[in-house]
């Protein structure tokens, strides 16, 4: 390729003599005479000290950039923001969260798009960032590697964020102290990285490298470690490749390139959260992917991983083991893995997992397919009468296959929480949380305080809990969120009432409101949605985008339609 095509993009910025101003901003921020002749490399960065998952990220991009540097190209460093899920769940900041997903995309389109980069590293550490850096990569399909920011090692006496959650659980139960939950509290998180079980961000960072956009075992590194670094090194390395080889994100995130992400998310017992993410990054791929496309392939994909939150293990002991790796070529040797997808490394996958080695014999962290955890996918999408358009659940089988038990319905989280702790949820119960969607939040809210206070009071077997809001990846029990139409725009969920039987059953994808339709339809006549406090800014403006959680909750511009066409 000659010269000016590795430089599709800058040369546009700083060739010729009518560029001479621009040649002149970028000579006070660092270039020197020889760099105008380079492809440009931005380097989106998503440090923060908002939050330990990113705290560390500032140095993993200089890295990324000096890799860049080293292979003939111009690294360039800029940001983009990080909200944390940890901190403000509960609150009413959580309604920021997803939405940040859009921001963080909108923005590294800005500034990649605005300074005319020929390639991107974007290296992301907590739940939405990643998927964020992820959509904004398939919508400028310009050469580019993601790089995972790591996770973090683990707490005191194998602790996590988790621990926490569940603790203020035991503790409103009087089966913890105030100094207990305090020595919870104070040795939970000892540093940077992204929350440390098969959580949100493991889960998106592992599905990232299986759909081929970051370097083998990209996933599987802790934050704070010598192999990180290289990885972004490399990341930086490996983007040059791809600008002299014009291989952009487009020839790798294909439809079997998904089928991979699904699958190995379910091989890893991973998050609902890749379901929302996964359908958004494919969207903006053009890649028609639906929620039946979850489960068609999860009919013949088993879970392997004993890892948290159902499980035992954490993301720092399957790292000791090798990482998803090895998983892969088991299961690509299994035939459940397309092989011939191309890869940010300039092979395919196949050629990348030719000559990874097996786990250890003594390891029982990954199953075989002969002793799975599951013989099919944890992630159940449900249909029936209370979720036309589908819910998802994530469901190991610890918990059973199926549950019958009374409404009590909740307007919101807080209202839930509350309930729970002052012991007003029992045995029995199907905890209905409603208003929490994508557009009735807005911003459709994660439930980990109501679920991790039914799993901290010892009730993860004996109470349900359904929502049109979404769940941590550190959720577990019995949950189903996701349920679509969500109740802001009158969707059943939005009509059930206390004491009404309802029906979840994983084995029969089905969910159901045992009331009959005469009832229902009494209620639809009388629902009216109920006044939002929210009527302006980035929430107001989402609200009015958002589209279906079965769609992934992506925003949906309007068409522009300022006047006639020129002929």
């Amino acid at each position: 390729m000659e010269e000016k095509e590795l430089r599709r993009y800058s040369r546009i910025v700083v060739d010729g003599v009518e560029q001479a101003p621009s040649r002149a901003m970028l000579r006070a921020v660092g270039f020197s005479e020889e760099d105008f002749a380079k492809p440009q490399v931005g380097i989106a960065s998503t440090w923060s000290m908002v939050t330990p998952c990113n705290m560390h990220i500032r140095e993993l991009a200089d890295e990324a950039a000096v890799g860049a540097n080293r292979n003939g190209g111009k690294g360039v460093v800029f940001n983009t923001i990080s909200v944390s899920d940890g901190i403000s769940m509960g609150t009413p900041g959580m309604r920021y969260s997803l939405v940040s997903r859009e921001i963080i995309a909108d923005s590294i389109e800005a500034v990649v798009g605005a300074e005319g980069f020929d390639g991107v590293v974007a290296i992301g550490g907590c739940d939405k960032n990643m998927p964020g850096c992820m959509m904004a990569i398939a919508r400028l399909n310009r050469p580019a590697v993601f790089v995972y920011g790591g996770t973090i090692r683990p707490g005191a006496k194998h602790r996590d964020i988790v621990s926490v959650f569940e603790a203020v659980g035991a503790a409103s139960s009087g089966n913890m102290s105030d100094e207990e939950l305090l020595e919870v509290e104070r040795t939970a998180i000892p540093g940077p990285g992204a929350c440390g079980g098969m959580y949100t961000a493991n889960t998106m960072a592992s599905a990232i490298e299986a759909l081929g956009m970051s370097l083998a075992n990209s996933s599987a590194q802790e934050a704070v470690s010598e192999s990180k670094l290289d990885d972004c090194r490399s990341a930086g390395a490996a983007v040059l490749e791809l600008i002299r080889q014009d291989i952009k994100p487009l020839d790798i995130m294909t439809r079997e390139a998904f089928e991979n992400a699904i699958s190995v998310v379910i091989a890893l017992g991973g998050s609902t959260n890749a379901v929302l993410h996964l359908l958004a990054i494919a969207r903006e791929a053009d890649v028609a992917l639906e929620l039946d496309d979850f489960t068609r392939i999860g009919a013949r994909v088993p879970v392997l991983a004993d890892v948290r939150p159902s499980g035992r293990y954490l993301m720092s002991e399957l790292i000791a083991i090798g990482g998803i790796q090895p998983l892969m070529k088991r299961m690509l040797d299994a035939g459940l893995l397309h092989g011939d997808c191309m890869t940010v490394t300039g092979r395919t996958l196949a050629e990348n997992l030719a000559d990874v080695a097996d786990y250890p014999d003594d390891q029982d962290i990954v199953r075989s397919f002969d002793d799975p955890i599951k013989p099919d996918s944890h992630l159940s999408i449900l249909y029936g009468n209370l979720a036309p358009e589908g819910a998802v659940a994530k469901i190991t089988g610890k918990e059973g296959l199926r549950f019958e038990g009374r409404a009590k319905v909740f307007q919101s989280e807080e209202q839930a929480l509350e309930a729970i702790l002052g012991d007003e949820v029992v045995a029995g119960d199907v905890v209905v949380i409603r208003y929490e969607g994508p557009k009735g939040a807005p911003g459709m809210r994660e439930m980990l305080s109501p679920t991790g206070a039914i799993m901290g009071k010892g009730l993860g077997k004996d109470v349900a809990l359904i929502t049109d809001g979404r769940f941590s990846g550190g959720s577990h029990g019995f949950v189903v969120g996701h349920v679509s139409p969500e109740a802001a725009v009158g969707g059943p969920i939005a009509i059930v009432a206390d004491g009404d039987s309802i029906r979840i059953d994983a084995q029969n994808k089905t969910i159901e409101l045992l009331v009959d339709a005469e009832t229902l339809d009494e209620r639809r006549r009388r629902w009216r949605r109920p006044p939002s406090s929210v009527t302006r800014g980035v929430l107001a403006k989402y609200r009015a985008e958002v589209s279906s959680a079965s769609e992934g909750a992506v925003t949906m511009p309007t068409e522009w339609n300022g006047g006639p066409a020129e002929t």
